[in-house]
């Protein structure tokens, strides 16, 4: 097997998700979900704002979320009990996610989006937190689904339109994601992750010049951004320039030592250092 083939050529495609900036991080070719969690610790959430109801419980209840998911469980568990109508629900909801059980979380969530009497744009924003719960639980159908519902509700969002890019990607479905993440870029042309899943799909679509003006992009918007120098790395292997390549790899990991990004980087180094007779 050539390097081209062995090498690891998915950029991993970022959902960030909630509170203390944690994120979920999916690699398309694998179609799996890695997080970057610990295994015994909660799962990453999907981001709250804007809100799906109001008031001071509904907003112990979130703040909850990120450093106590079983308390915000328990607490959501008995105010829904006594009438904690949307706000309980949403919270419980996203308690599940965090707790392990990201597809019944997404469940819960995707109805109620479907039921809330809330504002278009909130419950967009909750029908966006089911796709990214869908693509917790490895369910890339029924998050395209979701986000699609959500952009049906807000379809100006650039967030929403790159989270659907991302269920396209992991289907496959290259064209599609390339069409919602120009539209994303379209309504806000500063977004370096836009860029870096766009010309990860480029790559996909044997359009290296394409994938690489885009990578380029997102670099120049952020010299120092860890999954750009991965896809960099992996345009610079398949036109043949394995220093450049080990070099962009080997910043990816020392900008984000600890991400699924450098667990990539670094198998890709392996790959590359194992030479072709391995490869």
């Amino acid at each position: 097997m050539n390097t081209r083939n062995a090498i690891i050529g998915g950029v991993a495609l970022l959902a960030i998700a909630a509170a203390g900036g944690t994120f979920l991080l999916l690699h398309p070719d694998a179609l799996e979900p890695i997080e970057t969690v610990d295994e015994d610790g909660p799962l990453p959430i999907p981001p709250v704002p804007p809100r799906i109801a109001e008031g001071s419980d509904y907003e112990k209840c979130l703040g909850m979320l990120a450093n106590d998911p079983a308390g915000a469980s328990n607490f959501a568990e008995a105010w829904e009990a006594t009438g904690g109508g949307d706000g309980a629900t949403h919270c419980l909801a996203l308690a599940t996610v965090a707790l392990g059980d990201p597809e019944k979380g997404a469940d819960m969530l995707e109805k109620l989006a479907a039921t809330s009497k809330g504002t278009a744009v909130s419950r967009a924003t909750v029908y966006g937190q089911a796709d990214q719960s869908w693509l917790m639980a490895g369910e890339t159908e029924h998050a395209l689904g979701a986000a699609t519902l959500a952009l049906a509700l807000s379809p100006d969002d650039p967030d929403l339109l790159i989270d659907r890019a991302v269920a396209a990607g992991l289907l496959e479905r290259y064209q599609d994601s390339i069409d919602d993440l120009t539209q994303a870029l379209d309504i806000d042309p500063r977004r370096p992750d836009a860029y870096v899943l766009r010309g990860s799909a480029w790559r996909h679509m044997n359009q290296i010049d394409l994938a690489a003006d885009d990578v380029n992009r997102a670099l120049i918007l952020d010299p120092d951004r860890a999954d750009a120098l991965l896809e960099r790395g992996i345009l610079r292997q398949t036109q043949d320039n394995e220093d450049g390549a080990r070099a962009d790899w080997e910043r990816a990991i020392e900008l984000a030592p600890d991400s699924a990004t450098a667990d990539l980087a670094q198998q890709n180094l392996a790959l590359l250092e194992a030479g072709p007779l391995r490869r």
